[in-house]
């Protein structure tokens, strides 16, 4: 058995009843075991014994919309309208991936999301067995769907399918449960309305999530309206999208009654900010999201549209723009956003009774923060720093299910050195393509 004892370190523990701690915590394997004020009594037998003195120890951040091996594309193609970028930039681009570029582009990713604290990532796109293959050698907590784009011939759309089918079935529960899996429509306006029922069909058939793109864009949310009568929202609705557990990703554009529909339906919303801002697409309804009961987490896009995946940015984001927008100062309180990066991930993802806080029972993935900084000082409101003065580039270590994967700064299971240099490779080929 494998135990790790810290003392006398500072505990963000995401729990209302207890959000700050100083203390002890105690992991036995896979699970928090005990934390506490107090030292614990008996003291945890053959524990490896870590001193938090200037460290402030957390959950992990949940990034719930991620399509990690376009980290290759990173400053590719900036400062273009959505469908510009994607329709002229990145898909032309992606066209030419090989196997060899996923895995050294997912790979990038995967190292930068640990290093700058996210323990659990959703990832969609294609290859992804390979995606798979990278979360397993790596320790990170990967919830991974094929996305399927429909606009292709029938037969390809099935062969599509069935490619996304299998590798939901091949991966769900690998790496010691460390890789869940879901089903994946791109997107409504690259589905056709039977597609996204077939997916749908398939989703019920295996018991899994659904994850899409949804109203990201006025221009998408006029065409669905051109195309089908309705908006985006309405339409998944008919085609019964909301009938599995279901995620959101963007979800900018939405109206009164579709906050309402969504919470009717309890569906959940990666709010992704970064990406929103930097490709014009507006900015999400969040406040009135969070208000009407709808789980809203967060998520980074890809670095071709962000530029970077540390959620941190994406947490301090979220508490600054919808101040700024709306005028109220307490639209997005740094507590909230501090949910939204981790209690609220986990609940997006169905997980809330594994992980997402620092509790006795919970799955050990967490992370330690250098507080002895000067941003971090005076040592005043510890939730206030981590949002607004705190990034990524403070994370010293990370754990999950209990095993060290980032230590120092470092990660442990990754030659990052390999991973960029392999990384500059593949792009410089793409380019030359």
């Amino acid at each position: 058995m494998n135990r790790l004892w810290i003392e006398n370190g500072t505990f963000v523990t995401m729990d209302d009843s207890r959000p700050v701690l100083k203390g002890h915590m105690v992991v036995e394997n896979d699970r928090i075991v005990y934390l506490g004020e107090e030292a614990p009594s008996p003291a945890p037998e053959g524990a490896q014994r870590l001193n938090g003195q200037g460290l402030v120890f957390m959950p992990g951040l949940i990034n719930t919309h991620a399509h990690s091996a376009m980290s290759l594309l990173r400053g590719y193609s900036d400062d273009e309208a959505l469908q510009v970028w994607l329709e002229q930039k990145m898909w032309p681009m992606e066209a030419k991936f090989t196997d060899e570029d996923v895995r050294w582009g997912t790979s990038l990713a995967v190292a930068e999301m640990l290093k700058s604290g996210t323990t659990t990532f959703v990832d969609m796109y294609d290859r992804m067995h390979i995606v798979a293959e990278v979360a397993m050698q790596s320790g990170i907590r990967g919830v991974l769907t094929r996305g399927v784009i429909g606009l292709c011939l029938p037969e390809i759309q099935t062969e599509k399918l069935m490619e996304a089918k299998q590798f939901a079935k091949d991966w769900n529960g690998q790496a010691d449960g460390r890789i869940t899996t879901m089903m994946s429509p791109h997107a409504p306006y690259t589905c056709p309305p039977d597609y996204i029922e077939r997916i749908v069909e398939a989703a019920h058939e295996l018991n899994l999530p659904l994850h899409t793109h949804m109203s990201e864009s006025m221009a998408e949310v006029q065409q669905n309206v051109n195309e089908y009568g309705c908006r985006p929202v309405e339409h998944l609705d008919k085609l019964g999208f909301f009938s599995r557990p279901a995620l959101l990703a963007h979800a900018v554009h939405l109206n009164d009654d579709e906050i309402a529909l969504l919470a009717e339906r309890g569906a959940a919303v990666s709010h992704n900010p970064a990406s929103n801002l930097k490709l014009a697409s507006g900015v999400a309804r969040v406040p009135e999201l969070l208000r009407a009961g709808v789980t809203v987490s967060l998520g980074t896009d890809s670095a071709a549209s962000n530029n970077n995946l540390d959620l941190f940015d994406e947490i301090r984001l979220t508490a600054l723009i919808h101040k700024g927008v709306s005028g109220d100062p307490t639209a997005v309180p740094a507590s909230e956003a501090l949910k939204m990066g981790t209690v609220y991930g986990a609940r997006a993802l169905g997980q809330e009774k594994q992980m997402g806080m620092l509790k006795q029972g919970m799955k050990a993935d967490f992370i330690a923060i250098d507080a002895d900084q000067p941003h971090f000082y005076p040592q005043t409101e510890i939730l206030s720093h981590l949002v607004y003065a705190g990034s990524g580039r403070d994370v010293k270590h990370v754990w999950i299910d209990g095993r060290q994967v980032v230590r120092s700064g470092e990660c442990l299971l990754l030659d990052e050195s390999k991973v960029k240099a392999e990384a500059q490779r593949c792009f410089e080929r793409l380019l030359a393509r």
